[in-house]
């Protein structure tokens, strides 16, 4: 396993292969290219299928998540107000049914729009 991030997922359990890198989390695959792996870019956060997200996005869920601390279940499908991207262990920070949430990108779409 590495520090090295999967660019999909954005985990940390990655496996190095001879010319590439694999994510043993969602088993994404990647180009391995040591010389710029020092000077990380800008930060691309992608939703479950691989969609950028930005600032002002509407997102829905695409599994039904449990809220932790309690027995509130928050469906699949639900759509969130405008979202905005955080840094941390959940990318995505927003209101959905009128909770503040943080959210993990892997687990919402995109929803286009209107």
């Amino acid at each position: 396993m590495s520090d090295i991030a999967c660019p999909m997922c954005e985990m940390t359990d990655v496996l190095v292969r001879n010319d590439r890198w694999e994510c043993v989390t969602c088993g994404h695959e990647w180009v391995r290219n040591d010389k710029n792996d020092d000077t990380p870019g800008p930060r691309i956060v992608k939703d479950a299928h691989g969609n950028i997200l930005a600032d002002g996005d509407v997102v829905s869920l695409i599994k039904d998540l449990k809220l932790g601390g309690g027995s509130q279940v928050l469906k699949a499908g639900s759509k969130s107000k405008p979202i905005r991207l955080v840094d941390g262990d959940h990318e995505i920070s927003c209101k959905m049914n009128g909770m503040a949430i943080g959210l993990k990108a892997c687990f919402v779409k995109k929803v286009p729009a209107i």
